[in-house]
Formats: structure tokens, sequence, C-alpha cells
């Protein structure tokens, strides 16, 4: 599996293993998906996601629900964000109450919010 990180930070050359892509994020996505090749997987980065949905790259959305009362926290869509229709594709409840959805991306970006 190849692992791209995204990182306007880090250096290539101390993470050998790994494509570091400090700018054109929405470039480098679009190419990896006109490759041949498996899923492409974004774990983290709000504003990174924001960009990808907002650029239409975005086709599955996974989000855990999670137990915990936190009070404040990171949002999963940084403003600005425009709205986007999602579509429950799946869903699993595991016995530790964590419950996991699944949706598909309908229509990206279809209006901005105020």
């Amino acid at each position: 599996m190849k692992t791209f990180v995204f990182s306007r930070t880090l250096r290539q050359r101390d993470y050998p293993k790994v494509t570091i892509v400090a700018r054109n994020a929405e470039e480098t996505v679009a190419a990896l998906r006109a490759a041949a090749g498996k899923d492409i997987w974004l774990f983290g980065g709000g504003s990174l996601f924001r960009s990808l949905l907002d650029a239409g790259l975005v086709d599955t959305l996974e989000v855990a629900v999670i137990p915990v009362l936190l009070g404040g926290g990171v949002p999963l869509l940084p403003t600005p964000a425009r709205r986007a229709r999602l579509g429950l594709t799946g869903h699993k409840v595991y016995k530790t109450g964590i419950i996991s959805l699944e949706y598909a991306v309908t229509n990206a970006a279809v209006e901005a919010q105020a």
C-alpha cells in the first residue's frame, strides 16, 4: 500500500517510506483517482477533507459516533464549508456502543452555508 502524507511542515528526507505532499493536494488526489488501483482512504485533516470535497474528489464518508461527550472539539468540516448531500449506504453498531456510519456523497458542495 502506498502512503501519502499531506503536510506543509514534514520533510520528505525524514520519511523515506511515505510520499510527503506539501501543496497541490487536489491535483495529487485527482491523479491518484485517475490511476489504476484500489480506494483512497483519508484519515483526519478537516481542512484537507473540505478542499477535496469542494473539488468533487470525495465519494464516500465514514463517520464513527463514539459515546463520549466532549463539550468541544475540532469540526469534521471546518468553515467556510459548503453543504454536501449524503446518502446512507451502511452502518454497524458495535458492542462498545460505537456506531459506524457510511455515506455516499450524492451531490458534493451543493450550496453555500451562511
